[in-house]
């Protein structure tokens, strides 16, 4: 396989050298599937659980490679990043677990439970407004104050080597799958997904999934060049980001294709992994299942030649709170007097 300059940058060889430095920090996540999800799909799935990952979300995967990779001078002055969410935990946890200092920029409309996560994580929080002008700015400052290292959440050679080990995983795991479908937004996952997939089978299909209301992705392999939203609208907040100089040419060479799907579908796929699969997700680690079953999917060519296939449920940081003012149980005492 001919590679690109930023395919060169992340590698097989890249992501197998992450895999070293990162094996004895994170989990082996379980590969499970259902008999139930596979007769209303239609094809044979196989869920890789990344929602029990350590900080809830492949995210530790990047973070912990970016971190550990550090030499001890870096490491020294800590590590800062601007993250909605998922990002931030996982950054904070690696940087404990070193015992160095994370200094996180978290927009002030990020979930309560994934702020939660970055300070029970002993991440120093510093909010922000929503926008990444603020974002960016807010962290420049940290940067200028502390030294720290800049650890991005996407666009990263570190942090999509990082991720791509769960593809070596899941193959390992797994190795009768052809079809691989993952979320995009920054595409940092889904690019160490595609670049570790297509090392091991060329044959392999990398799909992503990716909610209507934040289809840059979808539009930029449509148009063939990077396309940038001014505004997303999506119950799924961490599939909201943007694709890099790093994650876009990737994604542009080697991702098969984009199925998108509206708010609806992500939530109704949800459901069934609740009900069906017993397993707590968020909304983004939801988005795979719905893109198996969506029309959209079952229009594409590769429907056809798609038969047993790998779902990334990324990550299980559900605000429960939402959940349960959704159900009118806000204030209640679910479990009694005791």
């Amino acid at each position: 396989m001919e590679l690109s300059i930023c395919e060169s940058i992340v590698s097989l060889d890249t992501i197998m050298k992450a895999h070293a430095v990162i094996k004895d920090h994170v989990n082996l996540t379980p590969v499970m599937r259902s008999t139930a999800l596979n007769s209303i799909a239609g094809k044979t799935l196989y869920f890789k659980c990344e929602c029990f990952q350590k900080s809830g979300a492949f995210k530790f995967r990047g973070a912990s490679n970016a971190v550990f990779s550090l030499d001890e001078a870096q490491a020294a002055k800590g590590v800062v990043t601007h993250s909605s969410g998922n990002h931030a935990a996982a950054l904070a946890l690696a940087a404990k677990i070193r015992g160095i200092p994370a200094y996180v920029v978290v927009p002030n409309s990020a979930p309560k439970c994934k702020v939660d996560n970055v300070k029970r994580y002993g991440g120093h929080v510093i909010f922000s407004e929503a926008t990444m002008k603020s974002r960016q700015e807010t962290a420049n400052k940290v940067l200028s104050e502390t030294g720290a290292i800049l650890v991005p959440s996407s666009n990263d050679a570190r942090i999509i080597s990082g991720q791509g080990t769960l593809s070596l995983e899941f193959l390992d795991q797994a190795p009768e799958l052809g079809t691989l479908i993952v979320p995009i937004s920054g595409g940092g996952l889904i690019s160490g997904v595609v670049v570790g997939a297509k090392s091991r089978n060329p044959a392999i299909r990398v799909l992503g999934a990716e909610p209507k209301g934040a289809d840059d992705a979808a539009q930029s392999k449509a148009y063939g060049r990077l396309i940038t939203l001014s505004h997303t609208n999506t119950i799924a907040d961490g599939l909201r980001a943007s694709m890099g100089d790093i994650t876009w040419p990737i994604v542009r060479d080697l991702v098969d294709d984009i199925i998108t799907v509206e708010d609806t579908e992500i939530i109704e796929a949800m459901r069934y992994c609740y009900e069906i699969f017993k397993v707590v997700i968020e909304p983004s680690a939801a988005i795979g299942l719905a893109a198996v079953l969506s029309n959209n999917f079952k229009k594409n060519p590769l429907w056809n030649c798609s038969q047993n296939i790998g779902i990334v449920l990324s990550g299980g940081n559900v605000d429960l709170g939402v959940l349960w003012e959704s159900y009118g149980l806000q204030g209640h005492n679910l479990f009694g007097d005791n």
